[in-house]
């Protein structure tokens, strides 16, 4: 079965590579309600795919985007499920003058796919479907029921899907959920994730005037929001990084020395980052390495400042307010509304007289989560990487966070793995975002040995 699935993969790898050109060229950017059509066009285009491969596929509505819902099971009642999960929404493109081709028209450039969403997302979960046909199409059918949950908002924190799961815990039972949404430590170093951190995010506004005022009539008689902020946001961490803000580190998880040695083996320099980041040096908590600070440790960060004119040339004016986007990644034992509700007081605290805050906090926020590491399921994945790369794999500790994964843990009660097929430098929510061809290819190769070790290992024990 192997043999003749692996034969096809090889065999159809152009036609899997311009089917993927195709679902990058639709701009599913969730966050900006111009592309809401293009969200939805995107949905219907996957389901299609999936109908095309043999299985039974459908668009849900949501209060917000929709889900590809599609499933596929066949005559053996005992026969393991797996839950395949992804997200179909990309991030926005911006800043457009920074990409050297434009986001959409997705270009083949050595070696890589360059689009948004290449990586992040649709690449990687592209690559289950292809394996997955790969399997039907050389057997006429799959060593394991498979079941598919693509949404179109997890880029904005994924508000309508933690409901759906809670409202069809039947529909979605299966033995273990794969996700394949993260990244390798290197092109032959596969890596399983068992830890993601949570996510809280706000804006805030700080408002010193009723209006925007002439600079040389007022300029020394009033505050300037836009300085206010600034000087309130330089308060919050100090000169090593640590965030000063009271109670924020107080339920944090403290690693043993047995894990803090595992994490030591992950092969991750400085020399790493500089060149993933264009950072000049590593910065943060001294005390913490940087695989540690990357999965072990929470961060506040502002993601977005503006206030004023910002168009070309000059306009000589004070303005009234000025805004900040921030987000706080949190690690296991954090609740995300305890540590917004101590960044809302620190920084009403901290706020001078003559000015007023606004914090809104957005929905969507979510808790890290920590995954077994011995169940056979991950077992299955640890055998399907090897035999895929050549290599075994290594666990760590991801800094990113991928909201679904609480809710298939905690509602579904399902073990979840994390097997990601993207790199490190793939640019993911930057300009120039890229997929590997050889990263691809062999996704769709370790997805499909996945099912069939999920076969072996879990037979008799379907959901």
């Amino acid at each position: 079965m192997l043999r003749q699935a692996l034969a096809y993969i090889e065999e159809h790898q152009a036609r899997f590579v311009q089917e993927l050109l195709e679902f990058l060229s639709i701009p599913s950017v969730s966050a900006q309600p111009e592309h809401a059509r293009d969200v939805h066009m995107a949905a219907f285009w996957l389901a299609e795919q999936l109908r095309h491969i043999g299985l039974r596929s459908e668009v849900l509505r949501t209060g917000g985007h929709p889900l590809v819902y599609a499933e596929w099971r066949g005559q053996d009642l005992h026969a393991p499920t797996v839950l395949i999960y992804g997200h179909y929404d990309v991030q926005p493109p911006e800043p457009m003058e920074q990409w050297h081709t434009p986001p959409f028209a997705p270009e083949l450039r050595e070696g890589y796919i360059y689009a948004r969403g290449a990586s992040d997302n649709k690449g990687q979960h592209f690559a289950h479907v292809k394996a997955v046909e790969a399997l039907l199409r050389t057997q006429g059918t799959l060593p394991v029921n498979i079941k598919f949950l693509i949404e179109g908002e997890e880029e904005i924190g994924s508000p309508s899907l933690g409901a759906f799961i809670a409202a069809n815990a039947d529909l979605l039972r299966c033995d273990c959920v794969l996700i394949s949404d993260s990244a390798m430590r290197a092109p032959d170093q596969p890596t399983l994730v068992y830890g993601l951190r949570g996510l809280i995010s706000m804006e805030v506004t700080v408002r010193c005037l009723e209006r925007d005022v002439h600079s040389g009539h007022y300029g020394g008689l009033v505050q300037n929001p836009i300085f206010v902020l600034a000087q309130m946001l330089a308060q919050v961490k100090d000169a090593e990084g640590r965030v000063r803000i009271p109670g924020f580190y107080e339920d944090v998880r403290v690693l043993d020395d047995e894990e803090r040695a595992a994490l030591a083996r992950v092969p991750y320099t400085e020399a790493d980052l500089m060149r993933e980041t264009g950072a000049r040096c590593a910065f943060g908590e001294p005390e913490f390495s940087l695989v540690e600070r990357r999965g072990a440790r929470p961060t506040f960060e502002v993601n977005g400042i503006w206030g004023g004119y910002t168009g070309p040339g000059t306009k000589t004016v004070i303005p009234a307010e000025a805004h900040a986007k921030i987000t706080c990644r949190l690690v296991p034992y954090q609740d995300p509304h305890k540590v917004a509700q101590r960044v809302a007081e620190y920084l009403r605290s901290i706020t001078p007289p003559g000015a007023t805050l606004e914090v809104r906090v957005h929905e969507g926020g979510s808790p890290a989560v920590l995954l077994e590491r011995d169940h056979p399921a991950v077992r299955a994945a640890v055998r399907a990487a090897t035999d895929t790369y050549h290599a075994e794999p290594i666990f760590e500790l991801e800094g990113g966070s991928i909201p679904v994964v609480a809710h298939f843990r905690d509602q579904l009660r399902a073990p979840v793995v994390l097997l990601g097929f993207g790199l490190p430098d793939d640019n993911i929510h930057a300009p120039n975002e890229r997929f590997s061809l050889q990263a691809y290819q062999r996704g769709i190769e370790a997805s499909a040995r996945f099912l069939l070790e999920m076969s072996a290992c879990c037979a008799g024990r379907g959901a």
